[in-house]
């Protein structure tokens, strides 16, 4: 490594966020530029660890070359960086911005220490060869005559259409939405992923020969079997957009939302600068309660906070995480641990208290007279450990609580892709009705047809959509020419019979 005692010198210093007093008035990105010193020092904490465990199945989905480019930006190599980085990631600004990083939670340097910062390293590497001009359109020299549809333009979209479009296929994405991206687009709100950041990756794939068609639902404006008889390969990347309810008492109060039909609402408006109408589902005012974690609950606090609610709760049914590793959650594992996230610092900056509340079930829905939500009733839980290593829940007797909200955000994940496409075509899908094929081949059961992404293998991370989407192209081109040269996560075969295997 460019200085072996770096990790022994230099302590974990990350990028900082803009003050949330600030940031929460506000649409733009929640992230500061980076010193160009404190990146290096950062890439010098790398260590010759000899297994680099950031690349192991524990850490990046896609094999990033993290040990090399974190050495190439200590000795201020930044070109050289990017080129590296883009070996194994179409789209690092995406990951850069918005992934967990399970590279960082099986970091070696983690064992004993706070893990480098890959994360921010690769974020500011990508940013600076966008502003230095180092990335540029580069169409294929050749086309091989071959057409492939993608129906879904989210993350695992893009990056097949990139990579085979670079194998000289010709490509056309279809999107349902008025404007492309997926979760990225409109799932995403922009002071975490700047659209401005979608749409200049978007513009080059256009440059270099791709085709995009917004609007066009397939399976309602374009039936998937002329897909079929018009491409000679399809890819099914359409996400898992059916999300989970709470079915409980007066579920039908009317303030009630699922947490992507929030999101979407509110980047909509702010893309496209519509007048707030009727339709618009506003916090402002108003007592709000997310119930559910994670990036999306997170989203939601930081949005409802950005349009002025007056109060801000988060239900969590599990316990509140471990300041450190539990001693079943060793390293190289991902740490389950207490995390803050930009929303939630941002609520305790305003309301003065962390808005999460844990080990609380949800029961029953208040409504008014009008049918309107004015709030929720809810119950504490206990877990124990039983005796075969699992959990029960037991509901804590007399701590039954109504809780006031006239907007109420479910933010519990989503029950896979939604199946109109699937019966149109008489795709099988799996027991949680993911559509079925298989990690590597992401062949269905219809011949030409595949897919990749969260609706093969349900809800998961931006950079697994990258891993589904360099594995399915690498796969359609296998198809189509009987042999491929690119690359995909975890595989160095090229030919036909890595796909019977």
């Amino acid at each position: 490594m460019g200085k072996p005692t770096g990790f022994k010198e230099f302590d974990r210093k990350k990028v900082p966020w803009r003050l949330p007093v600030v940031r929460i008035n506000d649409y733009d990105e929640i992230y500061t530029e980076p010193k160009l010193d404190q990146l290096k020092e950062q890439g010098a904490r790398c260590m010759d660890c000899g297994v680099p465990f950031c690349q192991s199945n524990t850490g990046c989905p896609i094999d990033n070359l993290i040990p090399e480019w974190n050495d190439l930006i200590y000795n201020n190599r930044w070109k050289e960086a990017i080129e590296r980085l883009h070996k194994t990631n179409n789209f690092p600004e995406f990951t850069g911005r918005v992934c967990p990083a399970p590279c960082e939670g099986s970091c070696v340097l983690g064992i004993t220490n706070p893990p480098v910062t890959i994360k921010n390293i690769e974020n500011a590497i990508v940013d600076r060869a966008w502003a230095e001009g180092w990335i540029v359109p580069e169409p294929p020299e050749t086309r091989t005559g071959k057409t492939v549809a993608i129906v879904g333009s989210g993350p695992a979209g893009l990056t097949a259409a990139d990579q085979l479009n670079k194998a000289g296929h010709t490509v056309t994405v279809f999107e349902r939405a008025n404007r492309l991206g997926g979760l990225l687009q409109y799932g995403i709100p922009n002071m975490k992923l700047s659209k401005q950041a979608v749409q200049r990756r978007i513009d080059k794939m256009t440059t270099e020969g791709i085709t995009f068609k917004t609007g066009v639902n397939i399976g309602v404006d374009v039936l998937p079997k002329d897909l079929q008889k018009d491409f000679d390969a399809v890819l099914l990347a359409c996400g898992a957009t059916k999300p989970r309810d709470l079915p409980i008492d007066n579920r039908d109060a009317k303030g009630i939302y699922p947490a992507m039909d929030f999101l979407t609402n509110n980047t909509m408006q702010m893309v496209h600068g519509d007048s707030i109408d009727e339709t618009f589902i506003n916090a402002e005012g108003k007592d709000v309660i997310v119930i559910g974690g994670g990036d999306t609950g997170t989203d939601c606090i930081g949005t409802s906070l950005r349009h002025g609610c007056r109060s801000l709760v988060n239900f969590e049914l599990l316990p509140k995480p471990p300041e450190d590793r539990a001693p079943d959650n060793p390293w190289p594992q991902w740490p389950r641990i207490f995390r803050v996230d930009y929303g939630h610092e941002e609520a305790s900056e305003k309301f003065g208290r962390d808005p999460r509340e844990y080990q609380i079930l949800s029961k029953e829905f208040l409504k008014d007279d009008k049918g309107n939500l004015r709030g929720i009733k809810t119950v504490n839980v206990e877990w124990t450990k039983k005796d075969d290593g699992g959990w029960a829940m037991s509901e804590v007797a007399g701590s039954e609580k109504d809780w006031p909200a006239q907007l109420i955000l479910l933010a519990m994940g989503f029950l896979g892709p939604e199946q109109y496409v699937a019966e149109s075509l008489g795709l099988e899908v799996d027991p949680r009705s993911n559509f079925q094929a298989v990690h590597g081949a992401y062949t269905t059961n219809i011949e030409g047809v595949f897919a990749a992404g969260d609706c093969r293998r349900g809800q998961s991370l931006v950079v697994w959509a990258i891993n589904e989407g360099r594995g399915a192209a690498r796969a359609i081109d296998i198809y189509l020419e009987g042999s491929s040269n690119l690359p995909a996560p975890g595989q160095t075969m090229g030919t036909a019979m890595e796909m019977s295997n």
